[in-house]
């Protein structure tokens, strides 16, 4: 299964190609959309070896990847899913992680969730995923209040080891998570 193109009330959201690169170039030189990630704008060069693994990503696991958001047919962001990569972040079958990284002039706009929420329903639908979580730096209030929004609940603190810590990164990472026993709960309830 490709990644389909997916569509929220504002929102297309596109499967990540080359056409994209200079869309991810513009959003990760932005220093403060990469606070709780680099600390620092990425380079050219950073994100062309990015975007290759990002693609990659797609043929990893069938249907999960990494989507570029549009609104009015203006770039805004891009959001992901796909299969967990580290041991304790339990096994690939049936489960991924949610992402999600805005341009700073779309902040506060709600997207956001917007585009979370529509791979949440994507992964549960059409994916029949078990479970979605997403993790953050413990002081990004705003990352975790997404997560909140969109129904994930606070599963764990958890320390990481960084070559270059940020700072708050002592205060550890955050998973939240969704299972889609859940998500139906919460559908059935706004319905």
């Amino acid at each position: 299964m490709s990644q389909p193109i997916l569509q929220t009330d504002r929102i297309t959201l596109v499967p990540l190609s080359d056409e994209h690169l200079e869309h991810e170039i513009e959003l990760d030189a932005d220093p403060e959309v990469m606070r709780y990630l680099t600390g620092r704008a990425r380079s050219r060069e950073e994100v062309e070896v990015l975007h290759r693994q990002r693609l990659a990503a797609a043929h990893d696991a069938a249907g999960l990847g990494f989507w570029v958001g549009f609104v009015d047919g203006r770039f805004v962001g891009w959001w992901l899913l796909e299969p967990p990569a580290r041991a304790d972040q339990g096994p690939a079958e049936g489960q991924a992680e949610l992402g999600y990284r805005l341009l700073r002039r779309c902040w506060r706009q709600g997207l956001g969730s917007e585009g979370a929420r529509e791979l949440l329903r994507y992964g549960f639908e059409d994916l029949r995923l078990n479970r979605v979580f997403a993790e953050t730096m413990a002081v990004n209030a705003a990352s975790r209040a997404t997560m909140t929004a969109i129904g994930m609940r606070y599963v764990r603190t958890f320390p990481m080891d960084w070559e270059e810590p940020l700072p708050g990164s002592e205060l550890g990472e955050v998973e939240y998570a969704i299972t889609r026993e859940q998500w139906l709960v919460s559908r059935s309830a706004t319905a």
